[in-house]
C-alpha cells in the first residue's frame, strides 16, 4: 500500500474524499488566502474526528493572488470570481515538498466534475501535473478520486454522515460563511439536493 495524504481545505469535496479514502495524512495550507483561519478550524475538526495526522504549512503568497480569496477583483484572464492564478499547482507542490521526507507516494486533491470549469480542475491537469512530480525523486502521484462525479455524488459515495459534514467550510471570502460568495452558494445547492434543511 502507498502512503496516501491529501489536500484538506476543510470545504465539502475534501471532506467527503477523506471520509472515503481515509489518508493517513492530511495537509492544509495557508497561502494567504481570506478564509485559512474558517479552513483550518473546519480540517481540525474532521481530522480529529477521522483520527488523521494533519499537517499545516503557511506561505503568504497574497501580493500574489487574486480574486475572492484574495479580497482584490479578479484578474482579465480568471474564468471565475474566485481563480487564484496556478493556485492547485502552486497547493500541489508545496504539499509534495512537506510530504516527500515523509514518504508520501500518493497526493489527492479534492477536485470535482463542476471544478471542470477552471483549467486546473480537469483530469488532464490532474494527469500532467501527476507525471511532472512522478518523473521527479520520490516518484509521487497526483490523483483526484472525485473528478468524475458532482459533489452530491460524492457526498452520496464517500457516506460521510451530515453531522460531520456540516461542519465544513465553503465560503471563498471569510472565515464565517458570507452566504453570497460562489462556495456558499454552491453549499447552499448541495445541501438542499442532499435532501438537507439549509444551515
Amino acid at each position: 500500500m502507498k502512503k496516501t495524504a491529501l489536500l484538506l481545505s476543510g470545504g465539502m469535496d475534501s471532506y467527503a474524499v477523506a471520509y472515503k479514502e481515509k489518508p493517513e495524512v492530511a495537509i492544509t495550507i495557508d497561502y494567504g488566502q481570506k478564509p485559512y483561519d474558517g479552513e483550518l478550524r473546519s480540517a481540525q475538526i474532521l481530522t480529529d474526528r477521522l483520527n488523521i495526522e494533519h499537517l499545516v504549512i503557511s506561505v503568504d503568497l497574497s501580493v500574489i493572488g487574486s480574486g475572492d480569496l484574495n479580497g482584490s477583483p479578479a484578474i482579465n484572464k480568471a474564468p471565475a470570481s474566485d481563480w487564484w492564478p496556478y493556485r492547485n499547482q502552486m497547493l500541489i507542490t508545496l504539499a509534495a515538498m512537506r510530504l516527500i521526507p515523509l514518504g508520501v507516494e500518493r497526493l489527492l486533491i479534492a477536485s470535482v466534475k463542476t471544478d471542470s470549469n477552471m483549467r486546473d480542475g480537469t483530469l488532464d491537469f490532474i494527469n500532467k501535473i501527476s507525471a511532472l512530480l512522478s518523473m521527479q525523486e520520490g516518484a509521487m502521484i497526483v490523483e483526484a478520486p472525485a473528478i468524475d462525479m458532482t459533489t452530491v455524488e460524492l457526498v452520496n459515495n464517500s457516506d460521510i454522515p451530515f453531522s460531520l459534514l456540516a461542519w465544513s467550510h465553503s465560503c471563498h471570502t471569510s472565515n464565517i460563511a458570507c452566504g453570497q460568495c460562489r462556495g456558499c452558494i454552491k453549499h447552499r445547492e448541495v445541501v438542499k439536493e442532499l435532501g438537507y434543511a439549509e444551515i
